[in-house]
């Protein structure tokens, strides 16, 4: 009597191996010809198959269409937009990193040269104008490093008076690249208007402002009482006076910038001009000492004519980019 032996199913197979593998007969068995068909395209569909993400060795076939330059055109696209786009944050984190160094190191030079001329630049320029003044005012010294402290004062204020252009200058050169050329040769003597404005409004404060200030101080009061200053409260007052009058004289170059981007027309300042004029004669009353309406005008009269000043440079700014507007047009 004949055994009949029973045959386990086969497992069944996911929808990959289907695709691959054909569908076995009744005997569970595929025939020779499809069972070698079936595993040589097993073999091609794993060759072509493309490595997973996380492949460490990192072989992944390129595709059959990929230009071989196409890596390079890439990177030479992002090139060229980097190119036009101007320098990146980095480079231009760069590039003021340098203009300060440079600018730095011709601060240590005009530093180290007042250095030079300590002595006079405290006994002469310093003390100068208090001695004018009358001999009331007497500066006294009330902390044992009290005069280390001015004369380090004194020189370092020097310095960056005497390195002021050299600071305007590489500022410029920082913004200069942004600017069209017209805007680069309208603005050839930028540097030279700056300095003069500040330098101008340091020589003001200095032959001007203080002289009255100080003789008003000396002379006020009882006669009884002797004005004993702090030397640090002196140096405060005398550095503080000459660097808001150098800021105040560069009102003509804060009216070129706010008219070259758009912000300030001469049409305004013309309209609020009396309004300026009142303004300015309520801080000359405040910030002068005396009550002399002629001290007053000594220092109002000097800002407006800078107001005055401001509106010529804005109408011009105004006429040239009317004329770019119109040869544009045209």
């Amino acid at each position: 009597m004949t055994a009949v032996t029973a045959t386990a199913p086969r497992p069944t197979m996911s929808n990959d191996s289907e695709s691959i593998f054909p569908v076995p007969d009744g005997n569970g068995q595929a025939p020779d010809e499809t069972r070698e068909h079936a595993a040589a395209t097993s073999i091609e569909t794993i060759a072509t198959r493309p490595a997973p993400p996380d492949d460490p060795a990192g072989i992944t076939p390129v595709p059959s269409d990929a230009h071989p330059g196409h890596v390079a055109g890439i990177e030479s696209e992002e090139q060229e937009e980097r190119e036009e786009g101007g320098l990146s944050f980095i480079d231009h984190l760069e590039e003021i990193r340098w203009r300060l160094f440079r600018a730095g190191a011709f601060f240590i030079v005009a530093t180290a040269i007042c250095g030079i001329y300590a002595d006079f630049l405290v006994n002469q320029v310093l003390i100068g104008p208090l001695k004018d003044s009358g001999p009331n005012i007497v500066l006294q010294n009330l902390v044992p490093y009290g005069q280390i402290s001015l004369y380090l004062q004194v020189v370092f204020f020097s310095g960056f008076v005497l390195s002021f252009p050299a600071w305007a200058w590489q500022i410029w050169k920082f913004v200069e690249p942004g600017l069209h050329d017209t805007e680069r040769k309208a603005s050839r003597f930028i540097i030279l208007f700056i300095s003069l404005c500040f330098f101008t409004g340091i020589a003001f404060g200095y032959f001007v402002f203080l002289p009255i200030s100080l003789k008003f101080f000396a002379g006020f009061g009882s006669p009884l009482i002797r004005n004993n200053i702090a030397v640090q409260d002196y140096v405060s007052f005398f550095l503080g006076t000459l660097i808001t009058a150098g800021l105040v004289f560069e009102l003509p170059f804060i009216s070129y910038v706010l008219s070259k981007i758009g912000l300030l027309t001469p049409a305004f300042m013309r309209f609020y001009r009396k309004h300026a004029i009142v303004v300015m004669l309520v801080v000359a009353a405040i910030v002068t000492p005396s009550t002399d309406m002629v001290t007053q005008m000594v220092i109002a009269v000097p800002m407006i004519l800078l107001y005055e000043i401001s509106i010529i440079i804005s109408g011009r700014v105004q006429r040239n980019k009317n004329r770019e507007q119109l040869q544009a047009g045209a």
